[in-house]
């Protein structure tokens, strides 16, 4: 299944803990050349130094601001001379009823989920365009499926990237690039720990704990999706623990 990867430039936001983390270790381990980013600069450097992953391969990271992204992406350019993938990955997921009006979570999301996922295609794609390939993954979730109650912003905000990345599908077939888009279900991830209201914590922390599957799950629907013969386009992964019903 990891055809097709070995020598691929990657760069992946949100790399430090979970998803991101997971598909640094596969992908690594699959050959690719990976360069990453987050807020946590000691967690990334450790895990260059675990994976040999070679100097400045860690760039501090905050998706919220797009220099931060591009210099993240150029720094890629820099190491390898290309970029052949980017997983915009960074995210959180502060649930709460609408009711408690808890704005600045509300800010955060739109500011991470949404605006984080088009400030990663702002950086890459001009690169890949003036390359004629790349692929550019996007991280949604099945709650960019559906909505349940104390999700509505969250959900709002994964069904925009589902959205965004259905139009730039469309937009770059001139210039020979990939778009896919991965929505989770639960997935072992810090995601649960940036829930701020006490009562919507304790429900999301209980859920991932009787369901959640581990991160190499995300990982392995990044590999199927990368390694697929250049004139295949993987659009879409939904997918979820077994047991989950939601």
């Amino acid at each position: 299944m990891a055809q097709n990867i070995e020598g691929k430039v990657v760069v992946i936001t949100g790399a430090s803990s979970g998803l991101g983390e997971a598909a640094v270790r596969r992908l690594a381990a699959d050959g690719a050349k990976i360069v990453i980013g987050a807020r946590r600069l000691d967690k990334l450097e450790a895990l260059v130094n675990t994976l040999s992953l070679g100097a400045g391969a860690a760039v501090k990271t905050d998706v919220t601001q797009p220099e931060q992204v591009q210099a993240l992406v150029d720094r890629a350019i820099k190491l390898h001379g290309r970029i052949d993938v980017i997983i915009n990955n960074a995210g959180l997921m502060p649930h709460s009823p609408l009711e408690k009006c808890r704005i600045d979570d509300w800010n955060r999301m739109i500011d991470v989920n949404l605006k984080g996922t088009l400030y990663g295609i702002a950086a890459g794609l001009p690169y890949m365009k003036a390359q004629k390939s790349g692929q550019i993954i996007n991280v949604s979730s099945v709650a960019g499926h559906k909505v349940g109650p104390g999700g509505a912003v969250y959900s709002a905000t994964k069904t925009a990237v589902r959205v965004i990345s259905e139009g730039l599908r469309q937009e770059v077939k001139p210039y020979n690039i990939r778009s896919t888009v991965i929505s989770p279900g639960a997935v072992q991830s810090e995601l649960p720990e940036s829930v701020t209201d006490a009562d919507t914590a304790k429900t999301i922390q209980e859920f991932y704990d009787k369901y959640a599957i581990p991160a190499d799950s995300f990982a392995r629907a990044v590999v199927f999706a990368m390694s697929q013969p250049d004139d295949v386009d993987i659009n879409e992964i939904l997918f979820r623990p077994t047991a989950q019903l939601y």
